[in-house]
């Protein structure tokens, strides 16, 4: 194309051209039966599509289903579905997800509602909106998840649509929270009060926010993405665990560009797959993070596999290509060089503090200071979230943000206000303190609402909580997470210790328990890194004394109070772990 183009007008021409593109080769091969050719935004998946099969390969079942109907097209027959209080077949199970619909059977004979909240920050209001849709179409509880979000369970077929609209009528939505599209935006959770951070997210996550709702083109990707924006704070944001994370950094003088508060550019996490996201040596700034997302998802969809669903993720064209081919694809779209910088360019990150979501800490803002509520594994009945939203308006901001820790925070609390906030707090049956342990407690949904997970892993986090902290005291924080399935939600892999659902068979005849596979030394932020396997196969009524004795030799066995567990383990084998275990259970 000319130079005299710019960016936007080169993106409409060869959008248009990829649309001619789709048109020509569903004229030239057999098309899918009753399947539409849409033009306009759905045009490059097209493209995208034709390719795949016009090398001789097959596409995915789901890429089927986008093509015969688009979800967003559909949702007249979904209310018709809700009409008639009828669950879907597996092909619009897949395209309501669209609309943040889960469809959960066996485990739940229910929808599961996901949300979008961009930044994971709700207005008291909006808060105690969600709780009554919960109470009114829901299962009467509401679930905190790890990308900074709320789910609600159990809706009844009659009420998906209801649920749907009524989210939308507190200036929310679910679109696009599921299925093959960008996932909610996560942010640092003390985004605009951390006295540390280098940068607010909060206006970042919600242009990107809007800018994914705003564009058709930009659903139905080949597999699901998630974005995340780190502001520098003390609350770790885990976006090296996500297809792009954005982290806020101080640059020098004197590395060829402005000196001053940069976001270093990451890509390809994704911890199911047992990868964290890579450096990719490019700096930008806040004002170009969404244009770039842009184009490097747009990239994705082009070149994302859709044949194979297990190799789908954006991870996997990079392995395929090499960063420097799919970042050189993406300057081309964005129509500009991407800047460069070494590390040595970049100084070092603050420090996190990993009690900081939990109990009061000071704000940036002089005399106030934001509480963190620990939730047992996330989950909030509507009482206590109508609780919440009375003590962030009577002693708050009204702001209640999300970390992606499964739990809450009140900002905006005056220093002579904190002691009246904590104990209604505690007057809600919940609270503002936890145990070593129980602050670093993650828990996927588990066996009791997801049919992909082996194991009841909330029930079983709780029993471990209950268990180690009967036995032991911690004196530093440990992440122990546990999750129901290889899709690792709970992120099982960055977990100091990690745990993954799993079914043991017991005797010939082919009866089964759950149990799981335990790794260690999983760690995030600088300490990023994938957990090791320790154990395989060990009872779910055992993991709780396997956890404790992890925990019990990491205590005796330290070289100080000084040192976390996460180097503490990388300093032994997992032999030598399970003999240090193993000892420690018998002295």
């Amino acid at each position: 194309m000319g130079a005299d183009f710019t960016p936007d007008q080169k993106r409409y021409l060869e959008g248009f051209a990829s649309g001619m593109q789709a048109v020509r080769g569903a004229r030239a091969q057999p098309a899918l039966v009753g399947a539409p050719v849409p033009m306009g935004p759905d045009a490059a998946h097209l493209a995208a599509q034709d390719a795949t099969t016009a090398a001789g390969k097959k596409l995915a079942d789901q890429e089927k289903w986008k093509r015969a109907e688009h979800p967003f097209d559909a949702y007249p027959r979904l209310k018709g579905q809700a009409r008639a209080g009828a669950f879907p077949k597996p092909e619009d199970n897949f395209r309501w997800r669209y609309f943040g619909l889960f469809y959960v059977a066996p485990a739940q004979s229910s929808y599961m509602a996901r949300l979008r909240i961009p930044n994971g920050v709700l207005s008291q209001w909006q808060f105690a909106g969600i709780a009554d849709v919960a109470a009114r179409f829901g299962g009467g509880y509401a679930h905190v998840t790890t990308r900074a979000n709320l789910q609600i369970r159990e809706v009844k077929p009659e009420d998906a649509v209801h649920v749907v609209e009524a989210v939308q009528d507190l200036g929310l939505c679910s679109r696009g929270s599921g299925a093959d599209n960008i996932r909610n935006v996560t942010g640092s959770a003390t985004a605009g009060v951390d006295p540390q951070e280098l940068c607010d997210t909060r206006p970042l996550a919600r242009e990107w926010h809007h800018h994914i709702l705003n564009d058709r083109s930009l659903y139905g990707l080949p597999r699901k993405f998630n974005v995340a924006f780190d502001g520098g704070g003390c609350i770790p944001t885990l976006e090296e665990t996500n297809d792009i994370g954005f982290q806020a950094v101080l640059i020098g003088a004197g590395h060829g560009v402005e000196a001053g508060v940069w976001f270093r550019l990451l890509l390809g996490g994704i911890t199911g797959h047992r990868d964290i996201a890579r450096g990719a040596g490019v700096v930008c700034k806040a004002e170009d993070c969404c244009a770039i997302a842009d184009a490097i998802v747009r990239v994705f969809i082009a070149h994302g596999d859709r044949t194979d669903r297990a190799r789908a993720r954006m991870k996997y064209v990079l392995d395929a290509w090499g960063l420097e081919k799919y970042l050189a694809a993406v300057e081309d779209n964005l129509g500009r060089p991407l800047t460069r910088v070494g590390d040595d360019a970049i100084a070092a990150r603050a420090p996190f503090d990993r009690m900081a979501h939990i109990g009061a800490h000071p704000q940036r803002q002089s005399q106030l200071n934001w509480i963190g509520v620990a939730l047992p594994v996330g989950k909030m009945a509507p009482d206590q979230m109508r609780g919440h939203r009375a003590i962030a308006r009577a002693v708050g901001d009204g702001d209640l943000p999300q970390p992606v820790r499964e739990n809450l925070l009140i900002s905006g609390v005056p220093d002579r206000r904190v002691g009246e906030a904590k104990a209604a707090i505690e007057a809600l049956g919940l609270d503002w303190k936890a145990s070593s342990l129980r602050a670093g407690l993650v828990a996927c949904t588990g066996a009791t609402g997801c049919k992909f997970a082996a194991a009841h892993t909330k029930e079983d986090a709780v029993e471990i909580a209950n268990y180690v902290d009967a036995r032991l005291t911690l004196d530093t924080p440990v992440n122990v997470h546990l999750t129901g399935c290889p899709h690792s939600c709970a992120q099982h892999y960055i977990g100091d210790i990690g745990l993954m659902g799993t079914k043991l068979a017991i005797n010939d005849e082919g009866d089964q328990v759950e149990g799981y596979t335990i790794v260690v030394g999983g760690g995030f932020g600088d300490r990023a890194k994938i957990g090791r396997e320790v154990w395989r196969e060990v009872r779910a009524a055992d993991c709780a004394a396997r956890v404790e004795s992890l925990l019990r030799a990491y205590l005796d066995h330290r070289r100080g109070p000084g040192e976390s567990f996460q180097t503490f383990s990388d300093r032994h084998e997992p032999h030598e772990l399970e003999a240090l275990c193993g000892a420690t259970a018998t002295a």
